[in-house]
């Protein structure tokens, strides 16, 4: 099956290691084959995927924490300021 990633959005997280990452959630997209007018068709698999902006993959587990893949370092969301 081919897959693809579309962008959904960004956020900043901040790291149990002191750094801010920026964090791109993408929707997985499968193919359906071509359409009609000859280009290829893409549907959702209903699965996000989530990468840092250096391409290196989010675990969310469950309870919607998250951490870097292959690293011991954990992620939290940071909150929006009130108003924006």
């Amino acid at each position: 099956m081919d897959l693809r990633l579309q962008f959904l959005e960004s956020f900043t997280a901040q790291g149990s290691d002191g750094q801010s990452y920026k964090v791109c959630a993408y929707d997985r997209l499968a193919s359906t084959g071509t359409g009609p007018n000859g280009q290829e068709q893409w549907e959702s698999t209903g699965q996000a995927e989530y990468r840092l902006e250096d391409g290196r993959l989010v675990e969310v587990r469950r309870d919607g924490s998250m951490h870097i893949a292959h690293s011991d370092v954990e992620l939290s969301a940071e909150k929006a300021p009130a108003g924006t």
